[in-house]
């Protein structure tokens, strides 16, 4: 069974439907790389996605363990590469300055959104630097 399905629009652009919620999203390349750069593209939702999933995760282990969460903003610099094109390196800030956590809950918050199901799927080769802000 399809969970998502990719329809390719032209001049690069794609639209992708998330059939269970029946959300899309579009991708363009970027203007580096032939395109117009007008929606993400599909590095940046890798970059997104990683940065996105930390927080779930920060969610789910406060949810799970008790732990009030105020919120959490967050940002991600993506660095590519050529020969071969890729990510080669993603930056977060995740600002958790408006928790009042102690700093076992830090620590722990911390590991867990470093284990994030994303974390452990991209590639070794990129490079991570996470910033936690309290």
């Amino acid at each position: 069974m399809k969970k998502i399905s990719s329809s390719y629009l032209g001049n690069l652009r794609i639209s992708s439907l998330h059939e269970k919620s029946g959300t899309i999203i579009e991708t363009d390349a970027p203007v580096d790389n032939n395109g117009k750069g007008t929606r993400f593209s599909p590095t940046d939702l890798v970059a997104t996605a990683y940065l996105n999933c930390m927080i779930t995760i920060i969610g789910i282990y406060c949810d799970k363990n008790e732990i009030e969460f105020q919120d959490c903003k967050g940002d991600v610099e993506k660095i590519m590469t050529d020969n071969p094109r890729r990510i080669s390196g993603l930056n977060f800030v995740l600002d958790l300055s408006m928790n009042n956590w102690n700093d076992q809950e830090k620590r722990r918050i911390e590991n867990a959104a470093k284990n994030c199901p994303v974390a452990k799927s991209v590639s070794s080769e990129i490079k991570i630097n996470i910033e936690f802000k309290y």
